[in-house]
């Protein structure tokens, strides 16, 4: 069987405690049991940033669905400790500067195709989504074109124009005003 794809929407705060944690495991809240133990070695994650409308990694599985209590993210409900977790490795990461924006991708997911283009995020709703592998590339490309505009600005690439400032396009003449 193929890998299946998959949509974790999570908080702000919660990504970044998987980021710090080197994206080495993620957990399923309770509610997605169904789900969680059907994820397997292999199967890839996009994550969305709910509360910043988002998207900003990808990771592959490297191990199926096992249980563990160790608390680690933080859920509404004090009881709620994501017990359904999966070991994963990380794919393509942006800085938060360079995330992709979700109101301008959204709406061209086939996954959201049913809600009207203005309501895309309530497809999200929930934290664990099976989204099909079209979606899934989509995104990631877009993540990889966010991740290499970061490195071109890091290393300050770009060529300067003759006052010596850096961009791409050559600086425009303008034609002097003719004097009527």
């Amino acid at each position: 069987m193929g890998n299946t794809y998959w949509l974790i929407a999570t908080t702000y705060e919660n990504f970044q405690v998987t980021r710090d944690r080197g994206f080495s495991v993620q957990g399923v809240d309770t509610r997605n049991r169904r789900k969680a133990v059907r994820m397997a070695a292999g199967d890839r994650i996009v994550y969305y940033i709910s509360d910043r409308h988002a998207f900003a990694a990808t990771v592959t599985l490297t191990s199926g669905h096992f249980e563990d209590h160790e608390p680690i993210w933080k859920h509404h409900s004090q009881s709620e400790d994501f017990p359904h977790r999966v070991r994963t490795r990380a794919d393509v990461v942006t800085d938060e500067g360079s995330w992709v924006d979700g109101m301008q991708i959204g709406p061209r997911l086939e996954y959201v195709s049913k809600w009207p283009p203005e309501m895309w995020p309530l497809a999200l709703v929930g934290s664990l989504h099976i989204i099909p592998q079209k979606d899934f590339s989509m995104l990631e490309e877009e993540l990889k074109k966010a991740a290499s505009g970061e490195t071109e600005r890091r290393r300050g690439r770009g060529r300067r124009d003759r006052r010596g400032r850096r961009g791409r396009e050559a600086p425009r003449r303008v034609a002097p005003a003719s004097a009527d």
